[in-house]
């Protein structure tokens, strides 16, 4: 018989912004976050109670960003557990839609960065198993895509 964990679930969704250049949009924490301070992570938060995930996806990055997003599909999951629950966080990949970039208070800087990057930076630490498996996925289909022109 194995031993349940006894912490709760919450679910959290993220959004991936590619733009014409390939980069992904990655926001770093501030130094007064409660977890994951001053790490860089894709944009995205909490679902609030009645929330649906996609309505919590655009309200979120809205609040940190400014910017206005369309949602075009789900790009994985990743299980992280914390001292006080376990979380799974929701990626879905996303375009901008209209918007300036402009940060809340929950963050102290922004950055474009290619795949290859992402382990020049300090990532939060659930998305560093996952920004492995962005950066090799992308860079196979920015190969694949070269190779056909």
């Amino acid at each position: 018989m194995s031993i349940m964990s006894s912490k709760p679930w919450r679910l959290s969704v993220k959004v991936l912004i590619r733009d014409s250049s390939g980069r992904f949009l990655l926001l770093k924490r501030s130094n007064c976050s409660k977890s994951n301070v001053s790490r860089w992570e894709p944009p995205g938060g909490k679902i609030n109670v009645g929330e649906t995930f996609d309505e919590a996806l655009l309200r979120e990055v809205a609040e940190e960003t400014g910017l206005v997003i369309s949602i075009l599909h789900v790009a994985g999951a990743v299980e992280w557990e914390m001292a006080q629950l376990r979380l799974v966080q929701l990626l879905l990949e996303g375009s901008i839609e209209s918007g300036q970039l402009h940060l809340s208070d929950e963050h102290e800087a922004y950055s474009w960065v290619k795949p290859e990057e992402f382990s020049t930076l300090e990532l939060a630490d659930w998305f560093e198993s996952f920004a492995k498996e962005v950066a090799r996925k992308y860079t196979e289909a920015d190969l694949e895509k070269n190779r056909g022109n």
